[in-house]
């Protein structure tokens, strides 16, 4: 495999580009995509049985199961960095090892959990998204592992592309099947 193709297996949907203005409508847009995440999520899971849901997206990717555990630890930090620049002046987020946490043992148990957790964290982060003024949305914390600052409208849109990025991950998945072992 070459170095472009498995590039495209590792970003279907591309990489994610802030664009030069972020327009209101790019905010509703991207809000409504964190929002659908967890029925997107359950439509395209709820009929897999153990062995489908550990197919692999890409050679030496994460397992179907995987993302979607990965997803919920993921968007539980996203509504904490929400919270904490809302609530702190330039906070510092600390990051995480995605994939050391993809190791443990939660991460080859079933997806119900995480799941019910998608459900419930995107549910608080609709509500809390979707009441930010203007002012709100210029708020930022700071990501040490980029060493920059982040603001929240930016933010938003980056979770919308990370929650795309793996729906992508999991249709392909789905499509090539057990190919990658």
């Amino acid at each position: 495999m070459t170095e472009v193709e498995l590039q495209k297996l590792k970003f279907p949907i591309g990489k994610f580009q802030k664009p030069e203005i972020i327009s209101k409508q790019y905010i509703k847009d991207w809000i409504q995509s964190i929002e659908s995440l967890p029925q997107s999520i359950i439509a395209l899971t709820s009929n897999l049985n153990e062995i489908e849901l550990n197919y692999k997206y890409r050679p030496n990717g994460w397992t179907m199961k995987q993302v979607v555990h990965h997803w919920a630890d993921s968007h539980i930090n996203s509504l904490l960095r929400f919270k904490l620049a809302l609530t702190e002046k330039n906070p510092t987020t600390r990051p995480y090892f995605e994939d050391r946490f993809a190791e443990l043992v939660d991460y080859s148990e079933p997806i119900d959990a995480s799941i019910s957790i998608l459900v419930g964290v995107h549910k608080k982060l609709g509500i809390l998204l979707k009441n930010l003024n203007d002012q709100e949305l210029k708020r930022e914390f700071i990501h040490p592992e980029h060493g920059k600052r982040f603001s929240l409208e930016e933010t938003i849109g980056m979770y919308a592309w990370h929650s795309n990025h793996h729906l992508a991950h999991l249709k392909q998945a789905l499509h090539y099947k057990d190919q990658f072992k």
